[in-house]
């Protein structure tokens, strides 16, 4: 395949894309990936997972929401995207009902590590679709932290009032006694 087609197919590929969409396309998806990866036209994120060069690069959400599905991104990077704490984490945690979670199926993306938890299907909401990721609420992003790491992230520096509280204390209803007991603890 020519340079001209092989620019061509990356026109039509979003900015991240699996290998099963190359192969909609072109006859020989391995030889095309190997040359196109060679050629700096795409970078691998994961097996089976890579982001188009063509295209603006996707951010550390998209791809963390892209990688497992359905998820969102939760816990401190959700709460310093909402400015609930200063703090930048160099963890991207994505929430998901996927049982492909622990140390094996992290995966890493411009510098940034992106680690995969899950939660049970009753606990699988909160979210807001930004652009072309899920982001938990604030109030959302906090009960997680809690309920997935037993304890509050950067305690010392929350924003709260970046929260609404009455909210919190409805949505802890759902969660364990543990995480509504450290909700009411919060002043």
């Amino acid at each position: 395949m020519g340079r001209f087609k092989t620019v061509a197919v990356f026109r039509f590929l979003p900015a991240l894309f699996r290998y099963p969409d190359v192969a909609k396309m072109v006859s020989n998806p391995n030889v095309f990936l190997t040359r196109a990866l060679k050629a700096g036209y795409v970078s691998r994120i994961s097996r089976g997972i890579y982001y188009n060069t063509f295209k603006e690069a996707p951010k550390v959400e998209e791809v963390a929401c892209f990688l497992r599905t359905p998820s969102y991104v939760s816990c401190e990077w959700a709460l310093n995207y909402h400015h609930v704490v200063l703090q930048v984490p160099t963890v991207c945690t994505a929430v998901t009902l996927s049982s492909l979670v622990g140390e094996r199926n992290k995966a890493y993306y411009r510098g940034i590590v992106i680690e995969y938890s899950k939660i049970s299907e009753k606990l699988f909401f909160g979210y807001e679709t930004i652009e072309r990721f899920n982001m938990a609420t604030p109030e959302k992003a906090l009960l997680d932290a809690l309920y997935l790491r037993g304890r509050i992230p950067f305690a010392g520096e929350l924003e709260l009032d970046h929260l609404d509280m009455t909210k919190l204390k409805e949505l802890s209803k759902l969660y364990p006694k543990s995480v509504q007991k450290r909700v009411e603890d919060l002043k």
